[in-house]
């Protein structure tokens, strides 16, 4: 039974408990989901993990009423998995079996408890049962709820001795109880505090939201915990202990604390110390190579049961919200590993899209796991060292910002060389338009709602292919100024007058969104990687970031400097060439970022990858480059026809 359930004695009217449990869980096989109905079956392993060493003992029953109701239980976890889809369901239903046997045959309680936990892992890992909170969660407003929902029964202090617990059968479960406690994982906490427990006062908190109720499972869990224990695992979590283990919300939720504790000692202390202070652990839920992992195995779980939408979705969102977060950081320690899983994860979206069997999908995401745990060695447990936050930060802001400076120093220099000022404050309004718009999407993305992967991706790629299209507009005019006659045009027809509206609009909305596309990747990735380098590297951290920008600073003031010193010719042809490569490299971004959102297929071909020309080695994203340089060229043979046309004698 779950620690939140209630101890029960031997002489409590069983069959009332059993009747009682019985409806209850035919109501979830009639009318819930199969999400429903295997978690209803993670709950009934649960329940028979920690009762059955309590009650069957050396071979003989301690209590029989208590012993059959593990049967009962064991039996009504078969009949739930019959009813779910088929594809993974047969091995599971057999290994359940098995658990009902060895509880017939009195088996020992060690093995028995293995058994249960090994059949409710599988149900988690085969149905795609979300065992982790999505978020760290607030222990002190799980105070306060305890407070008000759990110690009327559970008492003030969780000892069992509230004052509705008088005369209650049965009584309260204590949450100091030492040998309870230590088999009780905080998922199994959190699945009682959801469905509660038939038959007992322990009653289903539905109407709590799901971070309230994980709140709540953390809160007992970490209850009887000693100070000199937490100080101890504060300690030790410092100096790397438990990191690879207990380093995501994941890992804490699913382990029990008998489990950790037969590891080691000072593993316990760590986890205990992790139970009472979660906030340390990823804030916005599972780290992000634990997500990918769990993601590839519902992709795998979708698959098997004919679901190809959602294993699609699952194999987006494993790299999205998952790969993608540490992609900066593990391309400072190993840039071709980094290269190498995300070929292999479009290779897994193509495999899908191709129907290939299920054990082809499932080969391909074992390969896929070993190379995320190589990538998990390489990046260290959970945290980078200063000088990897150092590097990490810089590299990153170095890589987005540069295409930015190189679009906004090409146009800046442009109107200084013409004397056109009366474009700066277009061209400078963009800009900051884009930081101020990038302030607010930090403080959204910090504070209201998560930005998914998906969305992330949707926004850069857009904001890609627009600027793309305004950088060929822009390149396109500026190559039109290049030869002599028409630089002398220009100065004779519009030295006095302003640019354009159309043109002056254009280099605004090239400057906001050459700014706006690469800040917002700029943001995401930061929030991940100040997650990863821990509180000793975040001093790291500001400096990667602070010499990044004064190197960015430097190329810009570079390339006005020396830019507006070329003759007019050659300055019109190297800065509309610029642009016009710039606005390549962004049809390339483009593709690609939509490509990963699921929005366009990718195809993988045999061609080289350039991620800083944006060439990437799908069909799709090649054939659209293709045709912008089919535009280019198109554009320039236009205007070299234009200008050896005869020019019409203007009137005066």
């Amino acid at each position: 039974m779950s620690t939140l359930s209630h101890r029960r004695p031997a002489v409590c009217l069983p069959w009332l408990r059993w009747l009682a449990a019985g409806l209850a869980f035919a109501a979830v096989a009639v009318a819930a989901s199969p999400v429903e109905q295997a978690q209803t079956v993670v709950h009934l392993l649960d329940y028979v993990a920690v009762d059955y060493p309590e009650f069957v003992q050396d071979g003989k029953v301690v209590d029989e009423a208590e012993y059959r109701e593990q049967r009962e239980f064991a039996g009504r976890a078969i009949e739930l998995l019959q009813q779910l889809p088929a594809p993974g369901q047969a091995a599971v239903v057999g290994q359940a079996r098995t658990l009902l046997q060895r509880i017939e045959a009195k088996a020992p309680g060690a093995e028995v408890a293995a058994l249960a936990n090994g059949v409710r892992s599988d149900v988690i890992r085969v149905y795609g049962l979300v065992v982790a909170p999505r978020q760290a969660p607030d222990l002190q407003r799980a105070a306060s709820l305890f407070a008000a929902q759990c110690a009327a029964c559970h008492g003030a202090q969780g000892h069992g001795d509230g004052p509705a617990a008088k005369g209650m059968e049965p009584a309260p479960s204590d949450f100091h109880d030492q040998a309870r406690m230590n088999v009780r994982s905080i998922y199994g906490l959190y699945n009682t505090i959801t469905l509660g427990v038939g038959g007992t006062p322990m009653r289903a908190f539905a109407e709590l939201s799901d971070a309230d109720r994980w709140a709540l499972a953390f809160f007992v869990s970490a209850m009887r915990a000693q100070p000199q224990v937490l100080g101890r695992g504060e300690a030790l979590w410092g100096q790397g202990v438990g990191k690879p283990e207990l380093g995501s919300l994941r890992a804490m939720v699913t382990a029990a604390p008998g489990e950790v504790a037969g590891k080691s000692a000072d593993l316990d202390a760590v986890r205990a110390w992790l139970t009472a202070n979660p906030q340390v652990l990823q804030s916005a839920g599972p780290a992000p190579l634990e997500l990918t992992r769990s993601k590839l195995d519902e992709t795998v779980a979708a698959w098997r049961r004919g679901d190809a939408a959602g294993a699609r979705q699952a194999a987006i969102t494993a790299y999205l919200e998952g790969f993608e977060l540490v992609e900066a950081s593990l391309d400072n320690v190993d840039g071709p590993l980094r290269t190498d899983i995300e070929r292999e994860m479009m290779a897994l979206r193509t495999l899908l899209d191709q129907g290939r069997p299920v054990d082809a999908v499932a080969e391909h995401v074992q390969r896929l796991k070993a190379m995320l745990d190589r990538a998990q060695e390489k990046l260290g447990a959970g945290s980078l060292s200063p000088s990897g936050a150092f590097a990490s930060a810089l590299l990153i802001l170095l890589r987005e910002g540069l295409e930015a400076i190189l679009v906004l120093a090409a146009i800046v220099a442009f109107v200084i060389k013409t004397g056109r000022r009366d474009a700066l404050p277009y061209i400078h309004a963009g800009w900051i338009a884009a930081m101020a718009l990038g302030g607010a999407t930090w403080l959204v993305a910090t504070h209201v709602v998560q930005i998914s992967g998906a969305n992330r991706e949707l926004t850069e790629g857009v904001a890609a292919l627009l600027a793309a299209a305004m950088l060929l507009y822009v390149g396109y005019w500026l190559h039109g100024k290049s030869n002599a006659q028409a630089w002398q045009a220009f100065i004779q027809h519009q030295v006095t007058a302003a640019l354009g509206k159309r043109t002056l609009w254009a280099m605004a909305g090239v400057s906001f969104l050459a700014v706006y596309r690469e800040l917002f990747e700029i943001i995401l990735f930061y929030q991940a990687l100040w997650a990863q380098v821990g509180t000793d590297g975040r001093g790291a951290f500001t400096g990667g970031i602070a010499v990044a920008a004064v190197l960015l600073a430097v190329l810009g003031w570079a390339i006005l400097k020396y830019s507006v010193r070329l003759p007019v010719g050659p300055f019109f042809v190297v800065m509309s060439a610029l642009l016009v490569a710039m606005a390549f490299v962004f049809v390339g971004h483009g593709v690609a970022a939509l490509q990963e959102a699921g929005v366009v297929k990718a195809t993988a071909v045999g061609f080289v990858e350039l991620p800083l020309l944006g060439i990437h080695a799908t069909a799709q994203g090649l054939a659209w480059q293709a045709l912008t340089l089919a535009l280019i060229v198109a554009a320039l043979l236009w205007q070299r026809q234009q200008a050896r046309a005869p020019q019409a004698p203007r009137a005066g």
